[in-house]
């Protein structure tokens, strides 16, 4: 088993994918981290794979849209001890994945950044910033009693092996919220620790649809 997987889900990522690899290569070299960075291929119909294994990553296909299902499947595929997934559009920065990491080597869980604490002008809608975000996670806070202020960030990490032990039911952005409550009923043990958010690096649209996606939340966070 490898120390470390840098899991990155695409779907549709051809501009920015390069990058984040990059990135994440450039990272286990320099702190001589024995990984591996995974792509999950969510059925991209341009170059996205391609360029993925033309950069060393070792590539994954989960024709199961959503991202839940590419989580689940990269999460499950993973040949790391730990996993640190983040998102394909260069907003999170694999080179400032340090201290996650060392949260995870202390013996942590599960870990997942705060992006309130460093957010790049325009790199987040007013919406998402003021209320959607905030409303969410303070449900979650209120409800589950977890010290955790912002449950959409998707730079995360956990442990592979209390991975298995999760009953998910999600497959889509919702995702993000069961991840967090199903590891408090099991009493895992968590971190919050800051980050930046950068804006994203896509010549398209987000893939998150604020209304929908704002509803699935909060499903989840009253039905578990």
């Amino acid at each position: 088993m490898l120390e470390l997987t840098i899991l990155i889900p695409a779907l549709n990522e051809e501009a920015t994918i390069a990058i984040v690899i990059k990135k994440a290569k450039k990272w286990l070299k320099e702190n001589k981290v024995d990984g591996e960075v995974l792509i999950i291929n969510n059925g991209s119909v341009d170059k996205t794979k391609e360029i993925a294994i033309s950069q060393g990553a070792r590539v994954v296909d989960c024709a199961q849209k959503g991202y839940g299902n590419a989580l689940i499947a990269g999460i499950n595929a993973a040949d790391g001890k730990y996993v640190i997934m983040g998102d394909a559009d260069d907003s999170y920065n694999f080179l400032e994945i340090g201290e996650m990491y060392k949260k995870l080597k202390d013996g942590y869980d599960f870990v997942i950044g705060n992006r309130f604490h460093h957010i790049e002008k325009g790199a987040m809608k007013f919406l998402h910033r003021y209320i959607g975000t905030p409303l969410l996670s303070f449900m979650i806070r209120k409800k589950y009693d977890i010290k955790i202020n912002d449950i959409n960030c998707g730079l995360r990490g956990i442990r592979k092996e209390k991975f298995a032990n999760l009953p998910f039911k999600s497959t889509g952005m919702e995702f993000a919220s069961e991840m967090i409550i199903q590891a408090r009923k099991l009493n895992y043990k968590m971190a919050e620790v800051p980050i930046h958010f950068y804006k994203d690096k896509r010549n398209k649209p987000s893939h998150l649809n604020t209304i929908r996606d704002g509803i699935r939340h909060v499903k989840v966070i009253f039905s578990l």
